[in-house]
């Protein structure tokens, strides 16, 4: 595994809030609707790989919001998927806020399952609920709950469905109570 990246300057003691998930579920979009117009792109230190950042309000209290680069995978094996996994290890601390494409829940439960193991507290977004819909999938969002242990949240990020839901269940993301266990090859 490579040496992980250098943390990112703290000139803020906002709490953070970070987006994390696959490549192409609407992170950004979100993003902005958590955000407004708040937006500061740069890239992270010792890479070109750029981050979104900006300022949100969750529970009353201002947070930066950080946008990772997309990542199938928390064992990197790209400089944008290092990038996210070195930005979680980094803000031991910050909430995340996994965004998940509904329509693709498999990949979605992968990286929630690592983030489980990991302990870090998320809350999961799962977007793109309307297209999941059109395609006739049907979610059950307690039953993810209830096997996550974690607030899931179905959102449509591109007609801000959802994303007040998910500003309130920020304040309270917490680690997953899922424990997955695995033969002992593995």
């Amino acid at each position: 595994m490579a040496a992980p990246h250098a943390a990112p300057s703290a000139k803020t003691a906002a709490p953070r809030v970070l987006l994390v998930g696959n490549p192409n579920v609407g992170k950004s979009v979100v993003f902005g609707a958590l955000t407004g117009r708040y937006a500061q792109v740069s890239n992270y230190p010792g890479t070109t790989v750029e981050l979104t950042r900006g300022r949100a309000k969750f529970g009353g209290v201002e947070h930066e919001v950080i946008d990772t680069p997309g990542t199938n995978n928390l064992l990197a094996i790209s400089e944008d998927e290092e990038v996210a996994r070195d930005i979680l290890v980094a803000e031991r601390g910050a909430r995340v806020v996994q965004v998940g494409d509904a329509k693709n829940l498999r990949r979605v439960l992968l990286l929630s399952i690592q983030l489980a193991e990991a302990g870090v507290p998320f809350v999961l977004a799962l977007n793109m609920l309307d297209e999941a819909t059109r395609r006739g999938f049907e979610i059950d969002l307690q039953a993810l709950r209830d096997a996550l242990g974690v607030e899931v949240v179905g959102t449509v990020a591109t007609a801000r469905e959802g994303i007040d839901r998910l500003s309130e269940a920020v304040p309270a993301a917490r680690a997953s109570t899922l424990r997955p266990t695995y033969p002992a090859p593995v």
